[in-house]
């Protein structure tokens, strides 16, 4: 079972460019899980009749944030959103830019074997405006992957919006305390490792140079200047069935790039 993530950064701009196609057609993945989408089903011109589609897109803000699930494999069930019950639990409140949950960001997709959660992690703002609502979602996604894996094992994906540890971004001394790399954010991180859940690429890859989203500036990709901020995160139970954990760096079309895992079933 190949499972990839890519953070689109607008699914419209990625297809205009033939990226999408382009990745379709050298990945064939069975499960795809995308992040800012930055559009509602059918806005996109998508011609994919192998997969099943699973949309959910910003109800606040058009053309903004939004995920999306492509499976050649129909789920058992589909749900959008943190339910209501996490986001309490999470704390999880409306801030200065809105409400995090309306905006698109957590699809659950259920299949025979586990769950597939893809996310779009709020990001923290320059200013670290939005560090209070980072550790609530933070939270709240958490409890509700570690509910979700008492019934059956997780693979969670997306766009977490933190490198993880300093091998995970090239320059990480300057960026001590700078948005995606706060202590806050790293904290979020270690208590899902805390939940049972583990780093896949790291199974396989260790140390510097691996990263998933590059600056517009500088020639920052040209140079690999980057950081690690896109992730598979599986339930310990899945371990083992882990075979690869890639990074797909030459894939162009977005600041991000895709991830992918192969899992055997």
């Amino acid at each position: 079972m190949k499972i990839y993530s890519w953070n689109v950064n607008g699914i419209r701009a990625v297809i205009r460019k033939g990226e999408f196609k382009k990745f379709i057609n050298t990945f064939d993945p069975d499960i795809l899980c995308l992040q800012e989408t930055k559009a509602e089903q059918g806005q996109a011109d998508i011609d994919l009749p192998q997969y099943e589609e699973y949309w959910n897109s910003s109800r606040t803000k058009k053309g903004y944030s939004g995920t999306a699930i492509f499976s050649k494999i129909k789920p058992l069930n589909v749900t959008n959103d943190i339910p209501k019950k996490f986001v309490e639990a999470g704390g999880l409140t409306h801030d200065n830019y809105g409400h995090s949950n309306d905006e698109g960001r957590v699809i659950v997709a259920e299949f025979d074997n586990y769950y597939v959660v893809t996310a779009y992690t709020p990001n923290a703002k320059d200013d670290l405006s939005r560090i209070p609502l980072r550790e609530q979602w933070d939270k709240a996604v958490m409890l509700y992957c570690a509910e979700l894996q008492k019934k059956k094992p997780v693979i969670y994906c997306g766009d977490m919006n933190v490198a993880h540890t300093e091998d995970d971004l090239a320059n990480p001394k300057p960026n001590i305390g700078k948005k995606g790399f706060t202590n806050e954010e790293r904290a979020g991180f270690d208590n899902w490792i805390s939940a049972g859940f583990i780093d896949t690429f790291r199974l396989f890859t260790q140390g510097k140079g691996h990263y998933t989203w590059w600056s517009h500036f500088a020639k920052a990709r040209e140079r690999n200047v980057g950081w690690r901020i896109d992730y598979f995160l599986v339930s310990e139970s899945l371990k083992k069935k882990v075979k690869s954990a890639k990074i797909h760096a030459n894939q162009l079309g977005s600041d991000h790039c895709p991830i992918g895992i192969e899992i055997i079933e």
